[in-house]
This record gives C-alpha cells, structure tokens and sequence, in this order.
C-alpha cells in the first residue's frame, strides 16, 4: 500500500522554501533582525544621499560609521529592533562634512564626496 502526502510537492517546496527565506518569524516581536536596504539613493556631484526605514528605534540606538568609500548601519545593543547595513560607494567619503537625520522613522545620510586632489605636477622645460 502507498500513501501520497497531501500537498503536491511543488507546493511542499514553495512551504519550505518560504520558511527558508525567513528564518525570523518565530523570533520574539522586540528582537527582530533586519537587513536593511536603503529606500531611497540619491547622488548629485558633492554627495550621496540614503534613507532608511528604521521605526522603533531613537537616534542614540543606531550607530552609523563610515570608513573610506564603507558605509555601516547598525543599531546599538539593547535596541527594541535590530538592523544592520553595509555597503561600499563609488567613492570616499568625507565623513566631516557628512551628516545623519532621523525624522519619523525615516534616517537619512548624506555623505558628502571626498574632492578629488589634482596630483598632477608641471614640470619646467630648460
């Protein structure tokens, strides 16, 4: 005697793939984990600009550092959530002049372009 499962297998696999891809929902409400991605991009000539949707976390909870053309997010132990962000820029970025906004929910950076330096030396014809 055989028995068939109940769902066909392309539905099982759809189940199980779904799972797959979240493993987080069985995770406490308050500790979330999210990979953030920037909801919005923007760059003009002097800057990027990146805006993030991170509710239910104050500005002393998130943490923002910037190492040559890498940009991390991340948000501080003992946070209500949990994100984190990484990504490497076309070019550097010149963390002094840049500057972080959270209003509503909604962080944004603007990380102003590191001016390129003319290396270029004339040299004197005798």
């Amino acid at each position: 005697m055989f028995f068939t499962p109940a769902t066909p297998a392309g539905l099982r696999r759809q189940l199980y793939a779904a799972a797959a891809r979240s493993p987080l929902v069985f995770a406490e409400p308050n500790q979330t984990v999210r990979s953030q991605r920037p909801s919005a991009v923007e760059q003009d000539e002097q800057s990027f600009t990146l805006s993030f949707d991170v509710p239910g976390v104050s500005r002393e909870q998130l943490v923002v550092g910037i190492e040559g053309n890498v940009v991390r997010l991340s948000s501080a132990e003992g946070a209500p959530r949990s994100y984190h962000f990484a990504c490497e820029l076309p070019q550097d970025i010149d963390a002094g002049q840049s500057a972080a906004k959270l209003e509503n929910g909604v962080l944004t950076l603007k990380l102003a372009k590191v001016a390129p330096v003319n290396r270029v030396t004339e040299l004197v014809i005798h």
